[in-house]
């Protein structure tokens, strides 16, 4: 027994679909109103198996149970997201174009605010591509699928509006829509993607697109001054309140915003005055230039006045 097949409880009268197996040879079986309700797989039987087995091959419960379900959907486009069974437990996802109208199109999955693209191109007239497998038992998981279609439109008619439509599949819902695919010719899990679509606002999308494009920047930037002063007491009106990290943190926050500004605005050398203490905000700077393509060389300067407490950067 798979997921999907019609079942009767044996010692009952309840009859449905097969949603989930678990371990251990327990079941859990959609009923009417879509109830859900756990059973063993010795308490059940296959529906259509045991009809034919009672009332032959050509008995009417058999023949019902076999027939696609009927999808309605306009024809006005003919497009759909199907589902197609590759065996009892995976799937090949096709977006099918049953219409006379090409499109551009765009499928991705939704994480929240994430997105993945399964397909981008177009969807000619008559056309299926296959995008994507899934696994059916990991049905629950999928995430939403959002679709996007723009009309090609080769000659001057009247416009045909861009549209989009979102979907979650929910495991109640899912296996009610099995029908024959068109264009593939085998039956599927088949969705029309024109029911209530929402058109979709181009200059909407063009406008998200413009808050991705970064804005030039048009601040002009000014150089800092040829010596930078990183002791604590210049950079911080009350230095005994910090400790030795968020000095440090202070120091390094200065260093980097004047040698980025110095870099900007072409400066050919900078000079910083980090005092000697410990040694350790000097051995970072050092670390830091040392890392840096566009620094010719640095060392340590007027060391008639600071010692080893200023350290000259070139930049190239």
């Amino acid at each position: 027994m798979n997921i999907g097949d019609r079942v009767r409880v044996l010692h009952g009268k309840e009859e449905g679909i097969i949603r989930k197996v678990s371990s251990g040879g327990r079941i859990e079986v959609e009923i009417e109103d879509g109830f859900v309700i756990p059973v063993l797989k010795s308490e059940v039987v296959l529906v259509a198996e045991a009809e034919k087995n009672y009332f032959g091959e050509s008995s009417s419960i058999a023949a019902a149970v076999d027939t696609p379900l009927p999808i309605s959907a306009p024809k006005d486009q003919g497009l759909y997201l199907a589902f197609v069974p590759i065996n009892d437990q995976s799937l090949s996802l096709y977006l099918i174009n049953d219409s006379a109208q090409p499109y551009l199109s765009h499928a991705s999955e939704v994480y929240g605010t994430n997105h993945r693209t399964l397909f981008a191109g177009s969807l000619g007239a008559g056309e299926a591509k296959k995008i994507d497998d899934r696994i059916l038992k990991e049905l629950d998981e999928w995430p939403a699928f959002l679709l996007r279609f723009i009309p090609i439109q080769a000659k001057l008619n009247r416009a045909i509006p861009a549209f989009e439509r979102q979907l979650k599949m929910k495991p109640t819902q899912f296996f009610k829509h099995l029908s024959k695919s068109p264009l593939i010719g085998k039956n599927a899990y088949l969705f029309g993607l024109e029911n209530t679509t929402k058109e979709l606002d181009i200059r909407g999308l063009n406008a998200e697109l413009n808050q991705l494009t970064p804005i030039p920047q048009t601040t002009k930037i000014q150089a800092p001054s040829a010596s930078i002063d990183l002791h604590i007491e210049a950079l911080h009106p009350k230095p005994d309140n910090l400790s030795n990290s968020e000095m440090l943190r202070i120091q390094l926050e200065v260093f980097e915003k004047n040698l980025n500004q110095a870099i900007a605005v072409g400066m050919d050398q900078i000079t910083f005055i980090h005092g000697i203490g410990n040694g350790v905000l000097r051995k970072e700077i050092h670390k830091r230039l040392s890392q840096l393509r566009n620094i010719s060389y640095f060392q340590d300067t007027q060391k008639d006045q600071w010692g080893y407490g200023a350290t000259l950067v070139k930049i190239s």
